[in-house]
């Protein structure tokens, strides 16, 4: 693999990862109410979840992706309803500043399912292979997504350091409140996007 694939090929991964969305947001807020070791396990489970995806898509899953679109508006309404029901929680919530030992952070399960529910995840994916994977060659789409997951990992995580950082910040119960509503509109609007995109 050339030097310049290898580059194109991060800087893709590193885009289409580090950009703002569903994942990130919920990341950056586990991240400011837990602190960024406690949304490690959601940041694992999200890179896991996306790179089963990506190898996945890679081995063949677009093809059953492209002919079944009624597989698409599934995972789009689904997706849609998740994120949704987040919105929702983030402005229940009491906008304590101390956290209840027994609330745990959103874990890994969670950024898996939240990959699988994202449209775009999938788009990226099928994007990401079609360019720069020949179809069929198997060697190729592990390393591609063995690379893009490591890029994923890394990306997420700093969307959790971003939030630990925060957490010094929201050290008044308004703050918190507003953060929670800021990042609930967040929500609403990547739903939204989902649905017209």
């Amino acid at each position: 693999m050339s030097t310049s694939l290898l580059l194109s090929m991060s800087s893709f991964a590193l885009v289409a990862s580090i950009s703002p969305g569903p994942v990130n947001l919920l990341v950056l807020s586990t991240g400011a109410r837990f602190g960024w070791r406690r949304a490690m396990p959601l940041v694992i489970g999200a890179s896991a979840g996306f790179t089963l995806l990506l190898w996945l898509i890679g081995m063949g899953l677009s093809e059953i992706w492209m002919r079944l679109p009624w597989l698409r508006v599934l995972v789009q309404l689904a997706g849609v309803a998740f994120l949704l029901w987040l919105a929702w929680r983030l402005l229940a919530s009491t906008a304590e500043l101390e956290v209840d030992p027994s609330v745990q952070p959103a874990g890994a399960m969670t950024g898996a399912m939240m990959q699988w529910l994202n449209p775009k995840a999938w788009l990226a994916s099928a994007a990401g292979m079609g360019i720069f994977v020949d179809a069929g060659n198997a060697l190729g789409v592990t390393g591609y997504a063995l690379l893009w997951g490591a890029i994923c990992l890394l990306s997420i995580s700093v969307w959790a350091l971003m939030g630990g950082r925060m957490a010094r910040w929201l050290t008044s119960r308004a703050r918190q409140a507003w953060w929670n509503r800021a990042l609930a509109i967040l929500l609403v609007a990547s739903a939204l996007a989902l649905l017209v995109g």
